[in-house]
């Protein structure tokens, strides 16, 4: 009967605890355990008693997570030898190391004293003194703050002395008791891996690094969003988009004031002012940064130089942007519109009609060659030519009616040609591709060939302007003399 009960007693435990309302969770540090648990026992060595059934408690006192004593009470119905029925209540205090308290699976050992208190159904009692020891398992079932539901399943070998015993019985009779059962650790504080104030049970993010600011969740904060957590943050109120150093403080590579990651313009040169991005200010949007900007009211958008001033190709402080004519060259005075200032009054005629007539250079008779009092002239010529390299100029030559028609052709031709050599040996910046040679002969003439001064006159070399459209795009209609007076 007795037997039957410790059995339901057992199920009983095992179902109340089964049906607590515990969940995961550890218990970390002192605490107390209480076990119920139920089994049989073996005896061995003479065999004093039968083998039966043992049920009874436990009681832990866990100055440890993994290291205390227990006491157990444990009762054992049974016959001795004789058949007699007789109940033995297992005493023992013993010393318990649990390997991996904070695991599912937790092997343990226990080894203590005992002692057999032996109460015989006809009357009389005597106790046996020993020792035992053995191993275990714990299974957690559930776990919760502050309480833990093991399924505990251990086997002991128990050694006692029999002082009592007749001829040929042991008087050190063993057993081994098997048993099963539940055990609920309560008190000490609940598991927190990561000691970050959040129970194993709540935590979801059970690695968080220690010494950093964490939510109810257990998880790391990160008020600035700049992958230090708080706590650990040394500089906790870093603006969004910094990079940071393992301290979380930012970091400001060209000292500008402004951090690296919001920083635009990483490599600003040491003192210059920055805008919020950390690019050079740059009032005028060209590109140039204000401190060296030469040019501050630069229009937007045009196209400048490295010092913040617009292109000027042709260094005639006209900005290209306004230049009518962009291919000065260098020193030549020019108007606001970039245009050469005319200085004789050639140009002004070349300009003004688009022909320039020369009657002044003179050749070997019937021949090319150029006499050496014309060459005034034609520098002249060419450092106005030089002035306006816009202009396509038709290079004519022509003659008076003496001698043949087509000798006198050829012939115009050929002193165009000569003028043409001589002014790009002497001014090689004219382009050769901006020139027309042409000879018209006696086919042209200006004056009447049957005097001397008819002659020379039609003896001639014109200049003229093919691309006149240029001419009244760039410069406005020159008259009077080079000063501008009528």
């Amino acid at each position: 009967m007795d037997s039957k009960r410790g059995v339901l007693i057992v199920i009983l435990v095992i179902v109340v605890a089964w049906t607590s309302p515990v969940s995961a969770n550890g218990v970390e540090g002192p605490h107390l355990g209480f076990s119920l648990q139920g089994g049989g026992v073996i005896w061995t060595g003479g065999r004093p008693m039968e083998n039966d059934l043992i049920y009874g408690g436990r009681l832990a006192l866990m100055p440890w997570s993994n290291f205390g004593l227990e006491g157990t009470v444990e009762i054992h119905p049974t016959n001795d030898f004789d058949g007699q029925a007789l109940r033995m209540n297992h005493l023992s205090a013993n010393l318990i190391y649990d390997f991996l308290p904070f695991n599912r699976f937790n092997p343990y050992l226990t080894a203590g004293l005992t002692r057999e208190h032996v109460v015989r159904s006809t009357g009389g009692w005597e106790s046996w003194n020993g020792w035992e020891a053995g191993l275990g398992l714990k299974i957690a079932l559930l776990q919760a703050e502050g309480r833990r539901v093991d399924l505990r399943l251990d086997v002991r070998r128990t050694v006692v002395e029999w002082k009592n015993a007749g001829p040929g019985d042991d008087n050190f009779p063993t057993n081994w008791i098997l048993t099963a059962g539940l055990e609920l650790a309560v008190g000490g504080n609940a598991r927190d891996g990561d000691e970050d104030g959040v129970s194993d049970r709540q935590d979801k993010c059970p690695d968080t690094p220690r010494g950093a600011s964490v939510d109810s969740y257990g998880c790391p904060t990160d008020s600035d969003n700049d992958g230090v957590f708080d706590g650990l943050d040394e500089c906790p109120d870093t603006p969004v988009g910094s990079k940071v150093d393992s301290r979380g403080c930012p970091a400001d590579s060209d000292h500008d004031g402004v951090n690296d990651g919001i920083d635009r313009c990483p490599d600003t040169a040491a003192g210059v002012s920055v805008d919020a991005y950390g690019c050079p200010l740059d009032s005028d949007h060209d590109g140039v940064a204000d401190e060296i900007d030469r040019c501050p009211d630069t229009p937007e958008g045009e196209a400048v130089d490295e010092w913040g001033c617009e292109v000027d190709s042709d260094d005639d402080g006209v900005p290209d942007r306004i230049d009518r004519c962009p291919g000065t060259p260098p020193k030549v005075a020019v108007d606001e519109r970039g245009c050469p200032v005319p200085q004789s009054a050639r140009e002004i005629e070349l300009l003004d009609i688009g022909l320039l007539r020369l009657d002044d250079v003179n050749f070997a008779s019937g021949r090319a060659q150029i006499s050496p009092e014309s060459y005034p002239a034609l520098r002249e010529v060419g450092e106005i030519l030089v002035k306006w390299p816009s202009l396509r100029i038709e290079i004519g030559g022509h003659t008076d009616s003496q001698g043949a028609a087509e000798f006198n052709q050829k012939l115009s031709e050929a002193r165009a040609r000569a003028v043409f050599d001589w002014l790009l040996e002497h001014f090689p910046q004219i382009r050769p591709d901006q020139y027309v040679i042409r000879g018209y002969g006696e086919s042209q003439p200006i004056a009447g060939n049957d005097t001397a001064e008819g002659r020379r006159r039609n003896r001639r070399v014109e200049f003229k302007v093919l691309n006149k459209e240029s001419l009244r795009r760039e410069v406005p209609p020159q008259t009077g003399t080079p000063d501008g007076r009528p």
